[in-house]
């Protein structure tokens, strides 16, 4: 199956020639079926630049729940077991879209809102400004894996927890792609930032990003830059050569600069007894809590003892402080050239050698 390629032509048909499973990750971008029924004009009567273009017009709802319908069945397919999909809408159409998506047995994980630092004005004056979109995260089904590099996530919002709201400016300035009259390239273009947080927490470097509504190739630009393969699907033409033109121009980052923080979990088990046993800490050694109150012995099997109590780094540590449990890699600490150092670095050093081992 050929990568890193735009397929033109209708996305349902384009997906079923493509095999089963081949999609790592699948985001989706449909239509918002935004049935806008006259021309919006600002204050000053100047021509408000909306969607109105024919792919975004259906004839009912049931027209466009077939259509969905139709395209989601098909990305099913497509999608490894071990895979998720991301479908963004507005409130026109993501209602419909996650009650489907539930209705072919996907499994909703979060609904993400992307709240807009800079929304168009609500120029009518009748409802609120619009300013946000929601995405839907889903994977194949409940029983089924899928990756979420949690932790990078976390790295990625200052060391703080990721949350479910999403604040990122829309598409303008020098990223939003322009026609050769000056006018929006394509008057839905997201922008990268929106997509490089949905490929860092749901994909692994190689992976590969399936795109069914490519449009001006979005997607494929923040595949290509982290490393990432892709297929993009897009019917119109113009929007195809705008999106090959643009992501030729992408210098893909290095290998060193595409790995994220993995997940703790994911992370090789070490035992303390390795630590012991490879010299790093000698039996006999001293540790220190972590607020210099506590010590304990290092013993030779890797266990500590403590005023007659024994077992491990985290059964002591839990013990001296009167707790149920503790972590003792992050508790416990080791005196090297007169100063405390926790005992978890000599873990990651470990952690490591078995990396450059591999």
């Amino acid at each position: 199956m050929e990568l890193d390629r735009i397929i033109e032509g209708d996305c349902i048909e384009a997906m079923a020639a493509l095999p089963a499973g081949c999609a790592d990750l699948i985001f989706a971008d449909p239509p918002y079926n935004l049935q806008l029924k006259n021309e919006l004009r600002r204050p000053d009567n100047s021509k408000v630049d909306a969607v109105d273009d024919a792919w975004d017009r259906f004839s009912s709802f049931e027209e466009y729940d077939r259509f969905t319908r139709d395209w989601l069945k098909a990305a099913r397919r497509l999608l490894k077991d071990s895979g998720a999909i991301w479908v963004i809408g507005s409130y026109h159409n993501i209602f419909r879209v996650g009650a489907t998506l539930q209705d072919l047995g996907f499994w909703i994980l979060n609904d993400v809102v992307w709240r807009k630092t800079n929304p168009m004005p609500n120029f009518r004056g009748r409802r609120f400004t619009n300013a946000h979109e929601t995405l839907i995260w889903a994977a194949k089904s409940e029983k089924h894996a899928y990756t979420f590099n949690y932790e990078a996530m976390k790295a990625l919002n200052d060391d703080l927890q990721m949350r479910s709201d999403w604040t990122l400016p829309i598409c303008s300035g020098s990223e939003r792609l322009k026609s050769e009259d000056g006018a929006k390239a394509h008057s839905t273009q997201k922008p990268e930032s929106l997509l490089h947080r949905v490929v860092i927490a749901s994909t692994r470097p190689g992976d590969v990003v399936l795109d069914p509504f490519f449009g001006s190739g979005t997607t494929g630009a923040v595949a290509k830059r982290l490393g990432r393969r892709f297929i993009g699907i897009e019917r119109d033409r113009e929007y195809a050569r705008v999106a090959r033109e643009r992501i030729a121009a992408v210098t893909p980052a290095g290998a060193q600069a595409i790995e994220v923080t993995r997940s703790k979990r994911a992370e090789p088990r070490i035992p303390f007894g390795w630590v012991v046993e490879r010299g790093l800490l000698p039996p006999g050694t001293v540790l220190r809590g972590s607020q210099n109150r506590h010590t304990a012995k290092v013993r030779a099997d890797g266990t500590l003892v403590c005023d007659g109590a024994t077992g491990s780094i985290h059964q002591i540590g839990a013990h001296v402080q009167g707790l149920d449990a503790c972590n003792g890699w992050t508790f416990w600490q080791y005196e090297h050239n007169g100063a405390l150092i926790s005992i978890d670095v000599l873990r990651q050093k470990l952690r490591a050698d078995m990396v450059g081992a591999q």
